[in-house]
């Protein structure tokens, strides 16, 4: 049985999950706030995780994200959200430009794994009760609460790489909501 992740459908629990990550999540303050901040651009931009540990200080500087994905071998750039720049400049600032943003604590300049991350984002959702997480669940919460807001699947469809429309509201979990809903109000 294939175990599929969702999004964060409820606020609340978005932002249990910052809170969790950034006060409860590791022992060190500067861990706490790297897993924050990990949370914090996944669910701010849409990105894989696998992108999000190779970003460098050098790719967030000024208002946009410059990333080479992994999966297609396509670079893009995007602007970031008001609460993401803010945050990212705190984060990175005084950290030379070469180094990754999200680094591990094994050798001097290398990243987190995703690995890694998967298992702090595990670990948050479990300690608050939210089912089927995992570090994809970033990205479907950022297209979930995206397509919430602006109801623009074509620019989902862009941000994913999707052929169809009806393929990103699968992912996101639009469809099975809209599924489940027909069935609630269906009776015989």
């Amino acid at each position: 049985m294939l175990n599929l992740v969702e999004p964060i459908r409820d606020k609340d629990d978005i932002q249990a999950m910052k809170d969790y990550l950034l006060h409860d999540s590791a022992m060190s303050y500067e861990r706490r706030y790297r897993n924050y901040m990990i949370f914090l651009t996944g669910i701010n931009s849409g990105l894989r995780v696998g992108d999000i540990i190779q970003l460098k200080v050098k790719d967030v500087q000024g208002w946009h994200i410059r990333v080479k994905e992994q999966k297609t071998g396509k670079t893009r750039t995007f602007r970031m959200t008001k609460p993401l720049k803010n945050a990212m400049r705190e984060y990175v600032k005084d950290k030379p430009l070469h180094h990754y943003i999200f680094k591990s604590r094994e050798g001097h300049n290398k990243p987190i794994t995703s690995g890694q991350v998967w298992n702090i984002i595990k670990e948050a959702a479990d300690f608050l009760g939210i089912d089927n997480i995992g570090t994809h669940s970033m990205r479907k919460t950022y297209g979930y609460h995206h397509y919430k807001q602006f109801k623009d699947v074509a620019a989902l469809m862009e941000t994913f790489n999707h052929a169809s429309p009806m393929i990103t509201l699968r992912y996101i979990g639009i469809k099975q909501d809209e599924l489940d809903d027909f069935q609630r109000k269906f009776a015989l």
